[in-house]
């Protein structure tokens, strides 16, 4: 079967410059490329005659020959095979080539929208972390901050470009703007950063006095930061675009404030409830009684101590807690009672005392099962 014209292959005149040539090359390739074809078996033997017709037009030398002699020119030995006509080895390195050329182009989207070869322009900022430590206060009823972040800003000499006065960076030579060179090793096309401009795709030829060619220099900046009501050890406040300046005029990262709450002397905290270990007397415990506790809003409670109230118990004040982060309302507080045991006592507190004891048989029901469950248990041991 005659081969076909390789102008007609890609769908060019045959005037067609290097840029047209290379144009259609890689719209043939997406349109062709047995991945995106699978239900059609001629994909393959079409994109392989269009690699073919690419490796000659795209060449200078060949393609004056193939306008001269057309398929002629590579068949028995004359064309760019490899001494005593096996041009199999170079045909195959040629393939790799073009493929890694088209690779680009129809699997750019997938690493970062842009081609694998290309450098970049400008380069965007790191992303900073800032840990801001604030009081329980202070998260429950939110407040308006200054800090002071350690940054890299945008030269304003050069104007983030990083050249002097503001000039726009030149083409590298080396890889002509796009950031990696490629060397052929065998059937395999070696993709290595351009050592000129480390990738860039630019050079600075005259870097600016100020920042040396990067763009931007270190400097401290002052923020006003809005920390909302309710926020808790962990949360995440991200301000976009304040993070460190990106080389070269790049976008700026963003900046990420951690936030911790600082333990508090007198609430305990889970999530939007707080707790508040309260310490009653003996006699309140038994008697019961009202005490006076505080509020997270600085406010007072009145509390009803049921009468035998034992230390753990728990009473809960609706809505006393902490505001909810991403909802209307708070939470709760609850009030733990520990009873406390009364020390250093005088001769007539422990002549009360033990009186109070000799009438009170029946009135601590928990020790008194308690003991006679020990006294079973002892007693079943020695049967």
């Amino acid at each position: 079967m005659a081969k076909r014209d390789f102008y007609d292959v890609l769908g060019v005149a045959k005037g067609a410059s290097a840029d047209e040539i290379k144009r259609a090359y890689r719209q043939k390739a997406k349109e062709l490329h047995p991945d995106r074809n699978a239900d059609n078996p001629k994909a393959e033997a079409s994109f392989k005659e269009a690699n073919e017709a690419y490796e000659v037009l795209k060449d200078a030398e060949k393609k004056a020959a193939y306008d001269r002699f057309g398929h002629a020119a590579f068949e028995g030995g004359m064309g760019g095979g490899r001494p005593g006509g096996h041009a199999g080895g170079a045909g195959q390195a040629d393939f790799a080539s073009a493929f890694s050329d088209v690779f680009d182009d129809l699997f750019g989207d997938f690493m970062g929208g842009q081609r694998r070869g290309g450098g970049q322009r400008a380069t965007r900022g790191s992303d900073l972390r800032y840990n801001l430590r604030v009081t329980l206060d202070e998260a429950y009823h939110g407040l308006q901050k200054t800090i002071t972040v350690p940054s890299s800003v945008a030269c304003a000499t050069c104007s983030g470009t990083g050249a002097e006065g503001g000039a726009e960076p030149s083409v590298c030579p080396t890889c002509s703007g796009m950031g990696k060179v490629r060397a052929q090793q065998g059937f395999f096309t070696v993709e290595r950063t351009c050592p000129t401009c480390s990738g860039a795709g630019q050079i600075v030829k005259n870097p600016c006095h100020v920042c040396g060619g990067a763009g931007r220099v270190k400097k401290d900046r002052a923020l006003n930061v809005n920390i909302p009501k309710g926020v808790e050890t962990g949360t995440r406040i991200r301000l976009s675009g304040e993070g460190e300046a990106g080389l070269r005029g790049g976008p700026a990262g963003d900046l990420y404030i951690f936030v911790e709450v600082a333990d508090h002397p007198i609430f305990q905290r889970e999530a939007e409830n707080l707790f508040c270990r309260v310490p009653v007397s003996m006699t309140k415990a038994a008697m019961g009684g009202d005490i006076e506790v505080p509020t997270i809003d600085g406010g007072r409670s009145r509390v009803k101590i049921p009468a035998g109230s034992q230390s753990g118990k728990q009473m809960r004040l609706r809505g006393k807690g902490m505001p909810h982060l991403r909802n209307t309302g708070s939470g709760d507080m609850f009030i733990e009672i520990h009873v406390e045991t009364p020390v250093n006592l005088t001769q007539r507190q422990k002549e009360l005392l033990a009186e109070f004891e000799r009438q009170s048989e029946d009135n601590n029901p928990e020790s008194s099962g308690f003991f006679k469950t020990v006294k079973g248990f002892w007693d079943s041991m020695k049967g």
